[in-house]
């Protein structure tokens, strides 16, 4: 059984189809009428091709890359038609979002000798970050494994109120000290809790005020040298959380997050409500960082792990 017939179970698949459905239709449909009545890829669907992948929030510097791959492949093999235009770009995709790290997983895994795995989340207010916590523990629950998460997001109101009811939702410990506390000394202490009651993964919140405001930026450096000291090679991984619906501005939030901290992946929240499901391959490709998760509906199980070929096929309708 193929590693994609195994992992995506007809109900995932569903799900990742429903939740592009609006870029599908919104977008990449347009390719059909670009190709209708012509028989060749040429310049003139090159073009219509360029300002799609642009208009779907794929950016501009990632688009001239996928036409320059495709202007390259269709040189070298002479005569492509348009009926091969979807696959092409297909392959295409799949490639690029490949060379951008971008690996697939089959499950919430993690090496061994990471044990507590430190995971801290970070991204603006509103984009789904809390929410996506809580999804990312229910998942590690289901493994089997014990989950604590640690409030450090100290500044805004409600915020450990809300971290808190996903935690007794999902049935995992949770840490805080409490609001207007020290963010990086909720984040030392999470780890230290963890590591003292043999807990399996620490999801750490952190506050998401405006991404351009330097004391946030100095802030998430500060937390991230507090988890180091609590425990050697933490974090384990900075996940940031970015919305799908808010297009090219989630590429400047990415830019500025990077520059804070040493992002190592990404989740990707409510492709389900938007037709810029494009941003997802701008965002991989100019910033090198895998996405790891993509969210396609508000239920539990559809904080989906991303896998790049279905991603990418549930685009084209393959």
């Amino acid at each position: 059984m193929s590693f994609f017939k195994k992992f995506f179970t007809r109900e995932k698949k569903e799900d990742l189809d429903k939740g592009l459905e609006k870029t599908k239709t919104g977008i990449f449909s347009k390719i059909s009428r670009a190709v209708a009545g012509k028989s060749k890829i040429d310049d003139e669907v090159l073009d219509e091709l360029e300002g799609i992948l642009i208009s779907s929030d794929v950016g501009l510097e990632t688009t001239v890359k996928i036409i320059d791959r495709i202007e390259a492949r269709v040189a070298r093999d002479k005569f492509v038609g348009t009926s091969e235009l979807n696959e092409i770009l297909r392959d295409e995709i799949v490639q690029l979002l490949s060379e951008n790290k971008t690996e697939d997983i089959e499950d919430y895994v993690y090496p061994a000798d990471q044990i507590p795995h430190i995971i801290l989340v970070v991204g603006v207010n509103g984009v789904g970050k809390t929410t996506t916590i809580g999804k990312i523990a229910h998942q590690y629950q289901k493994l089997g494994k014990t989950v604590v998460m640690g409030a450090a997001d100290t500044f805004r109101a409600a915020a450990v109120d809300q971290l808190k009811i996903w935690s007794d939702r999902v049935g995992c410990a949770f840490y805080s000290k409490g609001m207007n506390t020290d963010p990086a000394a909720v984040a030392y202490e999470t780890v230290k809790y963890a590591i003292d009651n043999k807990i399996d993964v620490a999801i750490i919140d952190t506050a998401g005020r405006l991404h351009n405001k330097l004391g946030l930026m100095r802030e998430l450096s500060k937390i991230y040298r507090s988890t180091n000291k609590s425990m050697e090679g933490a974090p384990h991984e900075i996940l940031l959380v970015l919305d799908a619906t808010t297009g090219q501005n989630a590429l400047e939030q990415a830019k500025h997050f990077i520059e804070a901290t040493e992002v190592s992946a990404i989740a990707l929240t409510k492709l389900d409500g938007t037709a810029k499901g494009g941003v997802a391959l701008g965002i991989s490709d100019q910033f090198k960082i895998p996405i790891k998760y993509i969210g396609v509906g508000e239920g539990m199980e559809q904080l989906q792990i991303f896998n790049k070929r279905a991603f990418v096929e549930s685009l084209f309708g393959k």
